[in-house]
């Protein structure tokens, strides 16, 4: 009991003073160079710390499993062209809208699933995930997302693997970058599923799934905290009306594509690919 007080009590202190505990952390890994140099921010090396508890040893090995899981999987290199095809019914899309607190908003819309390939599906996450980030306001670390069930069966719901999949990567490649996951009137035989895959997140994670109601006065109001009734959808109880016109969000990704490339230093490999080619 004292012990765990205690524990409690250093958390909060590494989360009042996080800059020792970062600069720790940076001292383990030791140099870092190109994209990890960049990924590697004092806020990125926070996440990672709370991800682990501020345990220095933990959070560096989950860093490092990170960065060599982005050194090949390249999550920053996929366009919207290699995955626009998946997101031709709006079943996965960034929201034109923030919640209270200024974070960025992923809708899902998983009744709308209109393709079978779980790498593809998963490139479409993560690529949005990446999205989600770009375009987050300075000294906002997390996003949101709304997972609307119409529509929603066990012939559209994508397989367990899938979902264990995507679980893994959201964890343990994007710690502490999920504020909050709102399950909008899920249908019972939802629940068959949710225990299959429950098993799999983390306690952090577990804690950040809310399932809404319209009916349950308490988990509307829990979503309410979150969102302007105004802004948010009348599918997610809000008063707002939103369609997805899929040409003109790919509009948007194109333009973000370029705002990617340029964050990672991409634009200057291509101008000089292209010097070279000339």
């Amino acid at each position: 009991m004292f012990r765990s007080h205690r524990q409690q009590q250093e958390q909060e202190h590494h989360e009042l003073h996080p800059e020792s505990k970062i600069n720790e952390l940076r001292s383990a890994l030791g140099p870092l160079s190109g994209r990890s140099l960049i990924y590697c921010t004092d806020a990125c090396l926070k996440r990672y710390l709370e991800a682990r508890n501020w345990n220095i040893d933990k959070a560096k090995k989950m860093l490092e499993e990170t960065l060599a899981w982005r050194s090949t999987y390249k999550p920053e290199e996929i366009r919207w062209h290699e995955i626009a095809a998946e997101g031709v019914t709006g079943k996965v899309f960034r929201s034109n809208f923030h919640d209270r607190f200024g974070r960025t908003v992923l809708i899902m819309k998983p009744g709308l699933q209109n393709t079978s390939g779980m790498d593809n599906q998963i490139r479409q996450l993560v690529y949005l995930i990446e999205n989600a980030i770009l375009n987050l306001p300075e000294g906002q670390e997390e996003m949101v997302w709304l997972i609307d069930f119409t529509g929603w069966s066990f012939s559209t719901s994508v397989p367990v693997k899938t979902s264990r999949e995507t679980i893994n990567i959201l964890q343990n490649h994007y710690p502490q970058r999920l504020a909050v996951a709102f399950l909008y009137s899920p249908p019972r035989i939802f629940e068959a599923l949710w225990k299959m895959v429950k098993y799999c997140l983390d306690p952090k994670t577990f804690q950040k799934v809310k399932f809404v109601y319209p009916k349950n006065k308490e988990s509307v109001e829990i979503m309410q905290s979150c969102f302007d009734a105004d802004n948010l959808p009348t599918e997610f109880g809000g008063k707002a009306t939103m369609k997805y016109d899929h040409e003109e969000f790919s509009k948007l990704m194109v333009q973000d594509d370029l705002k990617t490339a340029k964050f990672w230093g991409l634009d200057q490999t291509i101008d000089a690919n292209a010097e070279k080619e000339s």
